[in-house]
């Protein structure tokens, strides 16, 4: 019995985490969970899976929560604090941090310090403090364990391989809800347009960071530190089927790929089971003959500027990554509410970018301090 801590449950992977414990009930328990403001789902999972603790966004809900199930034994709790009381909660064995945005980041690093094993769907940890995650989960000897179907795929082709024969990495990228429209053409779009993602059904900021390409933008960092190589040895491909998740070639020019139907559950449960394996009965089986054809294009560096930041922010590296990722979450923030255009989040963060001087090997205190100055920044601009 592997035992579960899960941020983020009541989002797109945590609710698909939730469904490969119901698969395997025998094989994983979920102990603690957070679900932010879904108090509502809160109780669904409670009744379902008894956790020990549970952590909502509002201290006024963890106290009604608290009376209510009065006398079960399980503790609330709440807020910032509280996502890194469920990170580290002692019974637990593994991690798993499926929240979106870098308030990810100080659960990671705590649960890393309490020697807990991570799989993590969160890539806006590794995009802002890559440097400081890899060195404490090296340091602590725990499994950092890539959920992103991506990763996943890349991690799963390295099996038994030598980091020293690999020539590339090949992120592939399915364009997201704009792939076939014109710079032109996104001129105008509505939140809803760029919502109706044509493959995967993902939460909200991460399906806008698909159609900007910034999600793969955050995606390369994450490679970067989760496979040690240099960014010119990563490499993005447009894939609209989203079959192949991802592939490596090694130096003999062989390359392995990973295929499968876009179903999340499956990278999830491979975390979850690493170094094994379980049936998943509910995963869709991929049928090639069905499917008939692949495509492939190269990605348009100009169409996508977001993935050029991206790389470029990369390659520059220390405080750059933490300005791309903060910038980015507050103008998606806007554009979901509506304030501003679809075309301007790539404005906002350029200018964020083009203002900041980077810091080198910056600690954690830095990197709150240009993540906090970055965010205000971006309100300045929105004034």
């Amino acid at each position: 019995m592997k035992y579960i801590s899960l941020l983020g449950a009541s989002g797109s992977i945590g609710q698909q985490t939730a469904d490969v414990v119901r698969q395997h009930p025998d094989q994983f328990e979920i102990v603690a969970f957070s679900v932010g403001e879904n108090v509502e789902l809160a109780r669904k999972y409670i009744s379902e899976f008894q956790p020990s603790l549970v952590c909502v966004q509002a201290k006024e809900d963890a106290q009604t929560l608290q009376l209510e199930y009065a006398g079960t034994g399980i503790h609330f709790t709440y807020g910032d604090e509280g996502l890194i009381e469920t990170a580290v909660f002692e019974k637990a064995d593994i991690l798993v941090n499926a929240v979106i945005g870098s308030v990810g980041l100080f659960p990671t690093l705590q649960a890393i310090k309490a020697k807990k094993d991570i799989a993590l769907a969160n890539k806006e940890t590794l995009v802002t403090a890559g440097h400081l995650v890899m060195e404490e989960a090296r340091k602590a000897g725990v499994n950092l364990l890539p959920v992103d179907s991506e990763h996943s795929a890349i991690f799963q082709a390295l099996q038994g391989e030598k980091e020293k024969n690999i020539e590339r990495l090949i992120i592939t990228a399915s364009g997201g809800s704009f792939r076939d429209r014109s710079r032109a053409e996104l001129i105008g779009v509505t939140v809803d347009e760029a919502l109706n993602h044509p493959n995967w059904a993902m939460g909200a900021k991460i399906t806008i960071d698909s159609a900007s390409m910034m999600n793969k933008g955050l995606e390369v960092i994450e490679a970067h530190w989760l496979f040690n190589l240099p960014y010119e040895k990563i490499e993005v491909v447009l894939h609209k089927e989203s079959i192949i998740h991802s592939m490596v070639e090694f130096h003999d020019s062989s390359v392995i790929a990973q295929l499968g139907t876009p179903d999340m559950r499956v990278p999830i449960q491979y975390a979850l089971t690493y170094p094994d394996r379980l049936p998943l009965s509910t995963s869709h089986r991929l049928n090639l003959a069905e499917i008939g054809m692949l495509h492939f294009a190269e990605m348009d560096f100009n169409r996508f500027p977001c993935l050029q930041f991206a790389y470029e922010a990369g390659k520059i590296g220390g405080t750059m990554p933490t300005v791309l990722n903060a910038a980015n979450e507050v103008a998606v923030a806007e554009f979901l509410k509506g304030k501003i255009a679809f075309l301007e989040i790539e404005t906002y963060i350029e200018q964020a970018l083009n203002r900041h001087t980077p810091i080198d090997n910056p600690d954690l205190t830095t990197i709150q301090e240009v993540d906090a100055s970055t965010r205000k920044f971006i309100q300045t601009l929105l004034k």
